[in-house]
């Protein structure tokens, strides 16, 4: 059974080769992001070379600092083995942290997770 705080991050099949959907449930938090984490590098390691990773946030609503550094330094990784790391649905305070912090412009933002 899962609490609204945990994660049950499991990869999904990519919509289509060039997209690599990964779920993130729960709060994205310093209580969490252990697991976020380990959640994001299976994304990196699985996902087709060259596709866009897609985090579908619909059902994470909060995100701290310790949150926003676990998906910057995926973007990083990402960007390094040539993919585009993507934030689908995210949440109004999760789109306030990206403004307040200045890293709004670092991700790709879409409002909804395409089919």
């Amino acid at each position: 059974m899962t609490t609204g705080k945990e994660h049950t991050d499991r990869p999904t099949s990519p919509a289509s080769p060039d997209r690599y959907v990964l779920p993130v449930s729960g709060d994205m938090d310093l209580d969490h992001v252990d697991r976020l984490r380990a959640s994001l590098r299976t994304g990196l390691c699985e996902a087709p070379q060259g596709a866009d990773i897609v985090l579908d946030l619909r059902n994470s609503s909060f995100c701290d600092s310790a949150g926003l550094n676990a998906l910057l330094t995926a973007r990083e990784q990402a960007r390094e083995r040539g993919h585009h790391l993507r934030l689908a649905a995210p949440s109004h305070q999760m789109i306030r942290v990206l403004e307040i912090t200045g890293t709004v412009g670092l991700f790709a933002l879409e409002p909804a997770v395409a089919a």
